[in-house]
């Protein structure tokens, strides 16, 4: 297990989606890896905090701009 493996897994860690034996893998690196203990405690964190919140109100103007960036995007998956 290494760093990159970490952050790839780290939606299925927090989630506690994982098979035991990678569950277990990723614990023994967070035992020795500072980095990826702040990352994976900042990441539950920020999720928690989200959770907890109400979403904020978005601008037509900006709601607009997202559509139609979405709307280019998909386009351009479907050519």
């Amino acid at each position: 297990m290494n760093c990159k493996s970490i952050v790839k897994e780290i939606s299925n860690y927090l989630e506690e989606a994982l098979d035991p034996s990678l569950k277990s893998s990723i614990e023994k690196h967070l035992e020795n890896c500072e980095d990826c203990r702040v990352v994976v405690d900042t990441t539950r964190q920020t999720i928690q905090i989200f959770c907890n919140s109400e979403p904020a109100p978005l601008p037509e103007d900006t709601r607009q701009r997202l559509r139609d960036a979405l709307f280019k995007h998909l386009n351009k998956l479907r050519t």
